[in-house]
Formats: structure tokens, C-alpha cells, sequence
């Protein structure tokens, strides 16, 4: 069974310089927690941190230990999967891609046997200000829990996990920001028949349920399903407190809370600092209603430092092998796909090819643009470039890119509603660049030494490890 402490288990053991604890208290909802993390990043640091005494929003010391900047590694999320922090390139979206096909039907247990039923409280004794909800930057509307939020759709059953920001408003009640997709569709099929609309938020899981929760697999597909599959395992599920057997929900996970979305009732929720690192605007819209939240003994509340690696690179490894996916599909010689660090793992997308014929670089590129709604900037790169060193899939561009020739702008067309650059709030551009080698004509060849060479003239022949270990490192073009 896979729990959020296991997975801390695994991170002290495996990396064991990535997980810190900090026993002082802490003020989560007057910028502490990512004030810390804003000081690490600034010296080029992303651990894990754990907060053993979090306050609440009352000002006491919380119930809960918070978690946060989990996945501001792309080592620590393939851990998350079982994998080998080693594998944490290439190996991890192709295993991601492969388990993506791959869905398992959830088994359904008793309340008894739910971990996360340890503890309920529902009604009046629900009091969000127990939580050590953070605030996460300056213009800020308030504090925000910015985990995943699950819904059922009212006509095929299926359920949909994504995340969504939630504002805390009340002792009982959140704001919620809804881009126009997943769970956007199945609010408004409620409201067309005046129905509220049921919700779990899932604050705290094993974060291979959030790897899992960040797929782009198409409207219908059982979430649950597909999140078994990333898990490799079978998601257990629980009746809820509030709908009962209707409406199931993780049976381990730390903490739930569930309420409901009443039919087109709204309300003003933001600013809030959105992935791209910028704050998304102050808008009207719907509310949730808390009727319940439960937890685990001893819990964990998880937290995602967003709009800086926590999030993004979180994001970019589901959309990496979903997107090889539908790409393999037409370009069978495709070998990798990235979503760098620089464009917040949303908007520039990386592909490697190995191209046999003029006119595969644009079909992969318009295939990741279909796939996945965030894509702006597409490159398509040769196989012997590495798309996950940003400095060789720049070097391409410099040295086999013709603007003129190798340049494709797509105009008026669907994009992320959170790109700070657009003029109409869905409505944008695309642009594809092709930074392979022709195949129809001689080209210069990379520079390259011969192997034999390199396999001869070993390092440790002519430098000791201390010397070694002494030249300093030119960090940045490899993301980690």
C-alpha cells in the first residue's frame, strides 16, 4: 500500500539530501512556507521540505505536518513511480507513456478498512481553519489549497481528477477556479439540469496518485482507472461520507474534504500566482459548499509551491508521456518528448526524431499541439539531440533553423487561458520550429571525437577525484 509516508521513507533512503525536516512552527498563511522556498531557490535548492508544526489558520499548531516542493525534482517523481532517480530523463516519461496505456480497475473497500476514514468530521463540525492552509504569494486573494479536486460526470459515471485552486472563504466554504475543460464540462452539465455538483478534493495522497492525476487522457476516460495504471497498482476506493456509495473516493489518502458546487452560484475568487509565474486575474466564479472532510492518523497535508518547479515539473512529466504516446502513433521513429523547465513544462515542447522523410517534423508537432491544449512553442529536434539539455535543443535551433523556411506560425487557435501573453482569453497562436537536418540534401555534419579515443583517454588516468570534484560545475542547460 502506497501512503504518503512510505513514500517519505523512500526519499530519506534513496536521496536522502533532498528530505528536510523543520521543527520550528511555522505561519503557513503569512508566506513563511514559501518565503523558505523562495530562499532555497534563490541558491539553486529544491528539497522536500517537511514541516513538523505548521500553525492553522485559528493561529494554533496544526493537527497536520505539511509537505511541499515534492516534485521539484524530476529524481523524486520517478522514485514516486519505483523507478531509479537515475532514470529520471528519458527512462521516466517512457515508463510514464507505457503505464498510461495500461488501466487497472479500482477495488472498492469498506469505510472500516479506509485509512482515510480514521477520522471524520462533517456538518458543523467541519471547520477548514483546522488546516495549515498556505498563502502562497503577495497579491494573493487569501490562502489556497491548490491540490486535486475529483468529480463524477452526471451522464457516463466516469470520474476526472485535475487540479484546481480552491480559496478559502469560510469556516465551510471555497472559491474554485475552473478553466474550460475536464471538470468545467461536468459543473455545467449540473447546472443545465439545476443540480449541485459533487467534489473531493484529495489534499494529501502517495504522489504518484498526482502524477497519475495530471494525465491529458481524453473526456470519458476513468481517472481513477488511469491513475491505477501510472500507481501500478490497483486505487482503492471508499464510499464518501456525503453521496455515499454514488460517489466513491481514495480509501489512502491523507485527507479529503468533499462538498458541493451549488447550481451557478458565484462568487469573486483571485488574484491568485497561477503555474506560468504570473498571478491570474480576480474573476466571478463558483463556489463549494464543505460538508465533510476526513483524514488519516497522524496525516500529512500536502501543499504544491505553485508557479516554480513544484508544479511545473510535476505538470510536464504526464504531458511528456502522453503526448510520445499520440506522437508514436504517426512519427513511429519519434524517441523523446519534453517540456522544459523554461517555458514552465506547459508551453515549450521539445521533440526528438529520428526523421526518414521530409514532413514527419510538422505532423509530430501538430500532433503534440492536439494532444495537448497547453503547447505554444513546439521544436522538433534530431535523435542525436538531447531534448532534456536545453542548450543542444538551442544549439539546433541556431545552427539548422532557417526563420523563413523552417518556421510555421498557427493563428486563432485554442490555447491555455492562463497564458499571460494572450488578447482573447482562449484564443491565441502557436508556433512550430523545425530544427532537424533535411533529408533530401548533404548538410554540415556535428563535430564529434572518435570513439575509439574517448573510450582510450579515461578521466581518472589524468585527474585524481579530489581534483576531480574540485572544477566547479556550469549547472543549467540539464534539468533535474
Amino acid at each position: 500500500m502506497r501512503t504518503m509516508e512510505s513514500y517519505l521513507r523512500q526519499v530519506g533512503e534513496a536521496l536522502p539530501q533532498d528530505l528536510v525536516t523543520i521543527s520550528e512552527p511555522v505561519k503557513p498563511s503569512q508566506f513563511e512556507v514559501t518565503a523558505l522556498l523562495q530562499h532555497l531557490e534563490n541558491a539553486g535548492k529544491f528539497p522536500l521540505l517537511l514541516f513538523e508544526k505548521p500553525l492553522n489558520l485559528h493561529g494554533e499548531e496544526s493537527a497536520f505536518r505539511l509537505a511541499t516542493n515534492i516534485y521539484a525534482t524530476r529524481q523524486r517523481c520517478a522514485l514516486a513511480l519505483d523507478l531509479d532517480p537515475a532514470d529520471w530523463k528519458l527512462g521516466l516519461s517512457l515508463e510514464y507513456a507505457r503505464r498510461e496505456d495500461k488501466l487497472i480497475t479500482p477495488v472498492i473497500i469498506s469505510k472500516s478498512e479506509s485509512p482515510v476514514k480514521q477520522n471524520v468530521r462533517s456538518g458543523n463540525n467541519v471547520d477548514l481553519r483546522d488546516l495549515p492552509i498556505v498563502r502562497h504569494h503577495e497579491m494573493d486573494g487569501g490562502p489556497y489549497i491548490d491540490m486535486t479536486v475529483v468529480m463524477r460526470d452526471p451522464d457516463q459515471g466516469f470520474y476526472n481528477a485535475s487540479f484546481h485552486r480552491t480559496q478559502y472563504k469560510e469556516p465551510q466554504k471555497l472559491g474554485i477556479h475552473l478553466s474550460p475543460r475536464h471538470n468545467w464540462t461536468i459543473l455545467r452539465k449540473n447546472e443545465e439540469r439545476n443540480l449541485p455538483t459533487p467534489v473531493a478534493i484529495v489534499v494529501s495522497h502517495h504522489p504518484a496518485f498526482y502524477l497519475g492525476a495530471l494525465n491529458v487522457a481524453p473526456f470519458g476516460v476513468d481517472d481513477y482507472e488511469l491513475i491505477g495504471g501510472i500507481m501500478n497498482e490497483a486505487l482503492r476506493l471508499t464510499a464518501s461520507e456525503t453521496w455515499g456509495e454514488a460517489f466513491l473516493v481514495p480509501a489512502d489518502a491523507e485527507l479529503i474534504i468533499e462538498g458541493e458546487m451549488p447550481p451557478k452560484e458565484r462568487a469573486v475568487e483571485g488574484p491568485f500566482g497561477e503555474f506560468p509565474g504570473t498571478y491570474g486575474p480576480q474573476r466571478w466564479r463558483p463556489v463549494i459548499n464543505v460538508k465533510a472532510i476526513t483524514h488519516r492518523n497522524n496525516a500529512i497535508y500536502q501543499d504544491i509551491f505553485v508557479g516554480h518547479r513544484d508544479t511545473w515539473v510535476l505538470g510536464g512529466i504526464p504531458k511528456e508521456g502522453s503526448v510520445f504516446n499520440a506522437i508514436k502513433g504517426i512519427v513511429p521513429t519519434v524517441k523523446a518528448v519534453h517540456f522544459a523547465v523554461s517555458g514552465a513544462c506547459r508551453y515549450n515542447c521539445y521533440i526528438s526524431i529520428d526523421k526518414k522523410v521530409e514532413g514527419e517534423t510538422k505532423q509530430a508537432a501538430l500532433m503534440a499541439m492536439a494532444h495537448c491544449d497547453f503547447v505554444k512553442n513546439a521544436i522538433v529536434v534530431d535523435a542525436d539531440i538531447d531534448p532534456f539539455n536545453e542548450q543542444e535543443v538551442m544549439w539546433a535551433v541556431a545552427t539548422r533553423v532557417q526563420p523563413d523556411n523552417d518556421i510555421d506560425i498557427i493563428r486563432n487557435i485554442k490555447s491555455s487561458m492562463l497564458d499571460p501573453s494572450l488578447v482573447h482569453d482562449v484564443r491565441g497562436s502557436k508556433m512550430i520550429i523545425d530544427a532537424t537536418k533535411p533529408v533530401d540534401r548533404p548538410f554540415a555534419k556535428r563535430l564529434n571525437l572518435p570513439d575509439e579515443a574517448l573510450a582510450r583517454t579515461r578521466l581518472n588516468d589524468f585527474l585524481s577525484q579530489e581534483v576531480f570534484e574540485r572544477i566547479p560545475v556550469l549547472g543549467g542547460s540539464n534539468e533535474g
